[in-house]
């Protein structure tokens, strides 16, 4: 009998081993170290951001998908991030990231649902960030540990990937893209000196 439950045990261990080695979260900032573009928080997290994402569950089905608005602002070392969501089964949500850069890559991210604050690290063109964050009463109350990455690419966009976990098992996953809003700028018309008031703001991509 011993014999046996030595062996489960000695299967379970090689089983989290492999999950800690072989995985999303086998990755770590030194991986990153020599990457580019560089992701400065400043200039990548600043201004109008619109995003798209997919929200997996346990079962590693999509279970809900969503669009949302961001905006950044900074002064100094200190920033906001705002975000609006709206979710594929109707639901709309507002939260805000306050962020303060530390000294070397790292930085500190809090949030009015976020237990304690989040610790960053920027690393090359990449950005890991751990933090526990407690759901809304809707979507079950619970406290789940999150790692987020994102990683930005040569032409401005992030793409981002998020686990969350409850109890150390992986209970939903994130996979979304970050991207620069387009900018809107006034359009001249044949006419009165040119311009036209009423495509003050056509966005011209």
């Amino acid at each position: 009998m011993n014999l046996v439950v030595t062996l489960l045990l000695a299967i379970l261990a090689i089983l989290v081993a492999r999950g800690r080695l072989l995985s999303f979260r086998a990755q770590s900032p030194a991986d990153y170290a020599g990457t580019g573009p560089a992701f400065k928080m400043k200039e990548a997290l600043n201004g109008e951001i619109l995003s798209e994402g997919l929200i997996y569950g346990p079962n590693g089905k999509m279970s809900n998908s969503f669009v949302a608005r961001m905006v950044g602002e900074w002064d100094g070392n200190t920033g906001t991030l705002a975000e609006y969501f709206t979710y594929s089964n109707g639901k709309e949500m507002a939260r805000k990231w306050y962020l303060t850069l530390g000294t070397g890559n790292t930085f500190i991210a809090t949030a009015d649902d976020i237990v304690g604050e989040g610790k960053g690290t920027i690393s090359g063109a990449t950005v890991k960030l751990t933090y526990r964050i407690i759901l809304p009463e809707d979507a079950g109350g619970h406290t789940l540990d999150v790692t987020d990455w994102m990683y930005l690419t040569e032409n401005g966009v992030i793409m981002n990937r998020s686990e969350m976990r409850k109890f150390g098992i992986k209970v939903a996953e994130l996979v979304a893209t970050m991207r620069p809003a387009p900018e809107t700028k006034a359009a001249h018309l044949n006419g009165a000196n040119g311009y036209d008031s009423t495509t003050e703001t056509r966005t011209v991509q």
